[in-house]
């Protein structure tokens, strides 16, 4: 035991804890970087540079760390590139390394949900802010444990670097070894330098982790669980604010038309279009979705698009809004082809996301899409800061608006995945209304909800398109609501249009056979027929 203790405060060890630090913090901090660039190839849109990223990955994770420790010492000085032994090491390790930090990188980047960065293109973010604001904080999360444990591989791996002559812990302990023939006090002594050196990095991984975790409490909330009387209470939603309610259902439709149709489809008829859709054909490889489809939408108009699922619904929402590429037809919003210069070739993502921003095109998502990393409040108010330059201040007075009139003031610092589907869904429609859309789109908002939550979000956008006038496309299969609040429907068929015209006269009296047989099965589906 006397000897283990002298062995392990001996400074000649000891020093080579320091070299050791060296060549691990050389190697990590250089492949770091490196691996931040193959990430960034890796992930390009140009084939060349992802191409030239996977061979250096599949020659540096195909060799032993030993051959490129030798190459670095060895061979780089016959090109006149002369580094010293922790150079070297330094270098080698870097080299080694990148690769595996690339995946790492590169795995934390696509594994965040496609729909969370769809939502984030549909608010205008460009590329570098959602990157910065979207991806990486939600991607460093989830990196985290395997970054830890990268680094504790490196911390080991860096022994090796005794080949070529760098004085670090294991090579001394050996020379020491072969000195004085006490190899297990001396080697019992290292292993245990080699512990607390990883026990550090996992006690610093540990604190990242603890640091990023968005279920952490407060300081103030811990605090507070102490006190005797003061333990939080769960918030309640404040009778005022909660939305009215409604049959989730879609029941049927009204014996008689509202009062006011024909006035507001005579003043609608007056009005510019807000949205123009000509000759749109989109294919998926060979399977037609639109062919050939026109569809006008006038500003103040609400039209309701139905039809069987396959139909094109949802597709023809994401090319108005240019989150899908087509292969002839335009679509203009506002009186301009979104993502497409005067002469007709495509812009660039960042100038398409600043044209999105400049448009106001907003869209709410079947499926949500909300910032999982983000509260309520700032799901709503960040877009309005990142993307439209508002203050943090009058970003979120608009934000905390907003959820009052969705009635979800009491839980604006709520997380997403602490909401209920219903409750999501209302803040994805204030994220979309944040900026004063011209045109808002809705797609399916309904269908990833439980009945019993359907009603709350139909009554919030009945709110919008009766009240606030807003020009309104609504993908939809709940057909009591769309006569209540739809101008005109719009039945989509194999990817053309079956049949439109005024909501009420169509869905009473529908013309075509596809829109006759849709509505009887949506009847049988929902064990309600509608009114002859």
């Amino acid at each position: 035991m006397d000897l283990f203790l002298h062995y392990l405060a001996m400074p000649y060890l000891l020093q080579g804890i320091g070299f050791t630090v060296a060549v691990t913090a050389l190697g990590l901090g250089g492949g770091l970087a490196a691996g931040l660039v193959l990430a960034a190839m890796q992930l390009s849109r140009f084939w060349p540079l992802a191409a030239l990223a996977r061979a250096y990955t599949i020659v540096f994770r195909g060799t032993p760390l030993i051959l490129q420790l030798v190459f670095a010492y060895d061979a780089l000085p016959l090109i006149g590139l002369k580094l010293s032994a922790i150079g070297a090491a330094g270098l080698a390790l870097a080299a080694n390394e990148a690769p595996f930090i690339a995946e790492i990188l590169r795995s934390g980047v696509l594994g965040v949900d496609r729909g969370q960065v769809m939502a984030g293109q549909a608010l205008g973010m460009t590329p570098a802010v959602l990157m910065r604001r979207v991806i990486a904080p939600q991607a460093i999360r989830t990196m985290v444990p395997a970054l830890g444990n990268e680094t504790v591989s490196a911390l080991k791996n860096s022994s090796l670097a005794s080949v070529i002559a760098v004085e670090e812990l294991t090579l001394r302990s050996t020379q020491l070894a072969s000195s004085t023939f006490d190899f297990f006090s001396i080697f019992f002594a290292s292993g245990l330098m080699y512990l607390v050196l990883t026990g550090a990095v996992s006690l610093l991984q540990i604190a990242v982790e603890r640091w990023l975790d968005l279920d952490r409490p407060s300081a103030r909330s811990r605090v507070l669980r102490l006190l005797p009387g003061r333990r939080p209470v769960p918030a309640t939603v404040p009778a005022a604010l909660a939305p009215a309610p409604m049959a989730a259902g879609p029941d049927p439709v009204p014996a008689a038309p509202r009062p006011d149709r024909a006035k507001r489809a005579a003043a609608i008829r007056n009005n510019n279009p807000a949205v123009e859709v000509a000759g749109l054909t989109k294919r998926y490889g060979e399977q037609p979705i639109l062919s050939s489809l026109d569809l006008t939408v006038r500003v103040g108009e609400v039209v309701a698009l139905l039809g069987p699922s396959g139909s094109g619904k949802s597709t023809l929402l994401r090319c108005i809004n240019r989150l899908e590429t087509w292969q002839d037809g335009t679509v203009r919003v506002g009186g301009r082809r979104l993502g497409f210069r005067a002469d007709g070739r495509p812009v660039g993502p960042r100038v398409l996301a600043e044209e999105r921003a400049d448009v106001g095109v907003g869209m709410v998502f079947q499926s949500f899409n909300l910032f999982g990393h983000l509260s309520a409040l700032e799901n709503v108010a960040g877009p309005l800061r990142w993307v439209h330059g508002l203050s943090r201040l009058d970003a979120e007075r608009r934000a905390r608006a907003l959820l009052e009139r969705v009635g979800l003031a009491h839980r604006a610092d709520a997380l997403p995945r602490h909401l209920s589907g219903g409750q999501q869904q209302r803040v994805a429609i204030a994220r979309a209304l944040a900026p004063n859309p011209s045109v808002l789109l809705l797609d399916e908002p309904t269908s990833a909800l439980d009945p019993e939550l359907v009603g709350e979000v139909l009554e919030v956008i009945r709110r919008l398109a009766v009240e606030d006038g807003l020009t309104m496309i609504i993908s939809t299969h709940q057909v009591r609501f769309a006569d209540e609040v739809a101008d005109r429907v719009v039945i989509l068929g194999g990817g053309a249009i079956a049949e439109e015209g005024p909501a009420h006269e169509v869905l009473r009296h529908p013309k075509n056979p596809l829109t006759a047989r849709f509505l009887r099965a949506m009847s049988a589906d929902r064990a309600t027929e509608l009114p002859a």
